[in-house]
């Protein structure tokens, strides 16, 4: 969002500010055994990036062989030709072409050379740290969901339609909605009390499980949030499941009554902290 503002700031007449993230995540194409967890969906981050309104256009670079391997001249050339920029904004730590090799001290020389300027955006501190992803990610990791807060300047969400499931939620009394992940590698996993959005005008308290539900043989991750005192149908709704607190790790039960009275104890311990 920084790099959004500095956009904003250098607005020339008659240019529309442009904003070119890649998919996939360089580290998810060049290391795809151990991905960096994704703190947002590529849908999730479309829809935060365009709600500022100083933002005239996405432009998805795909990150493959191509781009990978692209020169810097190349790379500089398709921002001064394809995009006709006049004014490139980039973080203080950006690098592209070959191997990452090339700095934004470099890209600027290339735009002095194709007429466009680049300006750096310095590093945002908050709490005496520079904010990154892998720092809200940590948080994430640490269950500090206060501290993610804070450095993502929202609540850290998931957002997805819900699905159909097997109904053994609401089987046991706790229905739940279920939001597939979408080959999507979380930064958390486990049991939490959360606030879903999408159900009505107002965030609804709730608990959500994150994980392959090993009791029940699960395999694939999946988010199923119980919205509490709810009985309506949410099948086919968009919803967005705000983290509040870690309440447990997922784990095993030996039978599906052993299971049920831990959620209540889950549930019970969701709404005290929700409440507070």
């Amino acid at each position: 969002m920084q790099l959004i503002r500095g956009l904003s700031g250098r607005g020339l007449p008659g240019g529309a500010s442009v904003l070119l993230p890649f998919e996939p995540l360089p580290r998810e194409y060049l290391v795809p055994d151990d991905p960096p967890a994704r703190l947002t969906s590529l849908r999730e981050r479309w829809r935060i990036l365009l709600s500022d309104a100083s933002l005239g256009y996405l432009w998805l670079l795909r990150f493959g062989e191509a781009l990978r391997n692209l020169p810097a001249e190349a790379f500089a050339q398709l921002l001064a030709e394809k995009l006709r920029a006049r004014v490139v904004v980039v973080g203080h730590d950006f690098r592209f072409a070959r191997r990452g090799e090339a700095t934004a001290a470099v890209l600027a020389a290339a735009g002095v050379r194709l007429g466009f300027q680049v300006d750096v955006v310095d590093p945002v501190m908050l709490d005496g740290e520079r904010i990154s992803s892998s720092g809200v990610r940590a948080a994430l990791a640490d269950s500090d969901f206060e501290r993610a807060r804070r450095w993502l300047g929202r609540p850290w969400s998931m957002r997805g339609r819900v699905v159909a499931g097997e109904r053994r939620g609401r089987k046991l009394g706790f229905p739940t909605a279920n939001l597939p992940l979408e080959r999507r590698r979380a930064p958390v996993a486990g049991i939490f009390a959360v606030r879903v959005r999408g159900v009505a005008g107002e965030a609804l308290p709730g608990v959500a499980s994150l994980g392959t539900r090993p009791t029940v043989g699960g395999v694939e991750p999946l988010l199923e949030a119980h919205v509490f005192d709810f009985s309506g149908d949410l099948y086919g709704r968009e919803l967005e499941v705000e983290f509040a607190a870690k309440l447990r790790d997922e784990a095993c039960f030996a039978s599906l009554a052993a299971l049920t009275a831990q959620m209540r104890r889950d549930a019970d311990d969701a709404r005290r902290i929700l409440a507070a």
